[in-house]
Order: structure tokens, then C-alpha cells, then sequence
């Protein structure tokens, strides 16, 4: 603790707590966003907003690209697979993988999750003022360090 004793440390000034803790609450308002207008979990909004940038992907690909745990992403698969909103099939290039592929349905969804998604990123922003391309830098270079770890 470099010369720091427990009742010194200041944990509120602690950047790696500040950071979760923001994240867990920013994430928590968008994720209540998406339960309340479409009974969808925040795990199946990544899966889904992934799948529409990307087209059909295996929960592996899903897991570098989102950094989101595997058996979470398997699940919200699982879910928005029984809702009609993705497909499942046998990668053919690789049959230990499964590709997940979003529906017609499923792409409905996500241009109804848009606007909802751009009306909180309107509202972060408008919070942040004119830091908000610094802070996108900032996070940027926290995510690629790690990255390189």
C-alpha cells in the first residue's frame, strides 16, 4: 500500500472503485431501461446490439468482442433464442461451435432497442457536458491497456 495504512485510504479517491462503481450504476439505469419497454435482460441487449453490427457469430466471438463471462452470453442466447429473436445452427467451418444469428424478429427488436439505447447515450452525454470526448478517450485507453495485459 506504498506507506498507506487501511484508515488512510482513501477509497472514494480509489480510481478502479470509482470506476465499477459508476459502471455498475450506469449499467443498472440502462438495463432497467430495456426490462421496463422490452422484458430483455442487459446480457441480451449486448448479445442482440452485437449480433446486428456483426452477423452471425459464435458465443466465443461474442465473448472477445464484449468481454462479457461465456455462460452468461449462453444464456441470453438461450432466451432470446425461445423468444423467436436469434437462431442457433452448427458453425459449419467448425461444428464444436454454434452460430448465433439474429431472426427477422430479432432485428425488429433491435431497431425498436435503437432509439432507447441513443435517448441514454443522449442523456450520458448531456450529463458529462463537453468533457464526454475526453472521458470516451480516457476509457479507450483503460480498455486497450487492458487489453494488452
Amino acid at each position: 500500500m506504498d506507506g498507506q495504512t487501511v484508515e488512510s485510504f482513501d477509497l472514494d479517491g480509489f480510481l478502479p472503485y470509482r470506476l465499477c462503481v459508476a459502471a455498475n450504476h450506469v449499467g443498472r439505469e440502462f438495463a432497467e431501461r430495456f426490462r421496463a419497454a422490452f422484458s430483455i435482460s442487459l446480457a441480451e441487449w449486448r448479445v442482440l446490439a452485437h449480433l446486428s453490427q456483426t452477423g452471425p457469430v459464435s458465443v466465443r466471438e461474442i465473448h472477445a468482442a464484449v468481454d462479457m463471462d461465456k455462460s452468461k452470453i449462453s444464456r441470453a442466447a438461450a432466451r432470446l433464442e425461445a423468444a423467436g429473436h436469434i437462431t442457433k445452427q452448427e458453425n459449419p467451418r467448425d461444428r464444436r461451435l454454434v452460430e448465433l444469428t439474429l431472426t427477422t424478429e430479432g432485428r425488429a427488436l433491435v431497431d425498436r432497442l435503437i432509439p432507447v439505447a441513443q435517448s441514454f447515450q443522449d442523456e450520458l452525454t448531456a450529463r458529462l457536458g463537453p468533457d464526454t470526448q475526453v472521458v470516451f478517450d480516457a476509457l479507450s485507453r483503460l480498455a486497450e491497456s487492458g487489453d494488452a495485459t
